[in-house]
């Protein structure tokens, strides 16, 4: 059976808002390329990629807008963006683990996209790229959307002003003189083997500058939402973390709730309680480093861990760096 490139209809919506705004005849520009005309009342559903890339030219040319591509990833935000993952990204420790949430969940937006990270000395990439769509005309409308919210995750982290050092497109793309101005400093390079934005690998260990980015997912069960669960474990776990007592069926017992229902309520954010005990646990770890002089195996054996071998382990993979390398960093701010 042949593959049919989907995307989600929320990624049309910023297209169609600057249609709408100059006034052209956005209905009559979807229904030409065989979308809903009620495309704001679907956003959530799915839609063919090859009709909504044509629309999307289409558009541009007959309407004279230079860069639509550009302008519409301007109005992008995280709403955008499926509940789910907008709510493991909100819930990540570090931009290391948001990114491969990121990648992980990346075919949920687009049925054919797929993200990945490359490490580059000491950069590193976050690429993207839709399947089955190589040589196809009109890919830097899709690609700046896939590289913004690339973006708009790592400024969760590193702050709202954060640029990259780089961004890459796979189609060839000559960006105006307007979108360049708009990324001081940053190089927009085309022709490349994927989508892609660029960044330092230090920013990789950055800590979540909040974990509120949105409201709670819609739960129609009584009792604490998804979301409060997990505040909820992540401010009592570190009491027991050296107590030996962190098991999910003793926890579940300490909170006063059953164990199914424990697992229910964060399955239902994609979480599983093994992920909210590693963040309890890096949570601990990193801010003993950044905060006090304790050893190494006093912070290890602090956040639960008995071999500090294995917490260093752990750490690396939440952080990218060692538990000694970050609490160099975190000195040197």
């Amino acid at each position: 059976m042949a593959e049919i490139p989907l995307t989600r209809g929320q990624f049309l919506l910023p297209f169609v808002s600057i249609l709408d705004d100059i006034g052209a005849p956005t209905e009559t520009l979807l229904e030409r390329s065989r979308l809903p005309s009620s495309l704001a009342e679907k956003s959530d559903l799915y839609l063919p990629l090859v009709p909504a890339l044509r629309f999307v030219e289409t558009a541009q040319r007959t309407q004279g807008i230079e860069d639509f591509g550009f302008l519409a990833a301007r109005r992008l935000q995280f709403s955008h963006m499926r509940e789910k993952t907008r709510a493991l990204i909100a819930h990540s420790p570090t931009l290391l683990v948001a990114l491969r949430h990121a990648c992980y969940w990346a075919s949920r937006e687009d049925t054919i996209l797929s993200m990945w990270i490359e490490h580059d000395a000491d950069h590193v990439r976050v690429c993207s790229r839709l399947a089955g769509t190589s040589g196809r005309l009109h890919l830097k409308y899709a690609q700046w959307i896939q590289n913004i919210f690339s973006v708009y995750i790592v400024r969760q982290f590193a702050g709202p002003d954060w640029m990259p050092t780089a961004i890459a497109f796979e189609s060839s793309y000559a960006p105006s003189p307007a979108t360049r101005s708009s990324w001081p400093n940053v190089r927009l390079l085309s022709g490349q083997h994927a989508a892609w934005i660029s960044l330092p690998i230090t920013l990789l260990s950055l800590s979540n500058r909040s974990a509120a980015l949105l409201a709670p997912p819609r739960d129609q069960e009584d009792g604490p939402s998804g979301y409060d669960i997990v505040d909820l474990l992540k401010l009592m776990l570190p009491a027991y973390l050296d107590e030996g007592t962190t098991a999910l069926a003793d926890v579940a017992e300490i909170a006063g709730v059953s164990t199914r229902t424990l697992q229910r309520k964060l399955a239902h954010l994609g979480l599983t309680y093994s992920d909210i005990l590693e963040m309890a646990r890096y949570e601990n770890a990193s801010r003993l480093l950044r905060d006090t002089d304790c050893k190494i195996i006093d912070v290890a054996f602090s956040s639960g861990y008995t071999d500090p071998a294995h917490f260093s382990r752990a750490f690396r993979r939440m952080t990218g760096t060692t538990p000694r390398h970050y609490r160099e960093q975190s000195r040197l701010g």
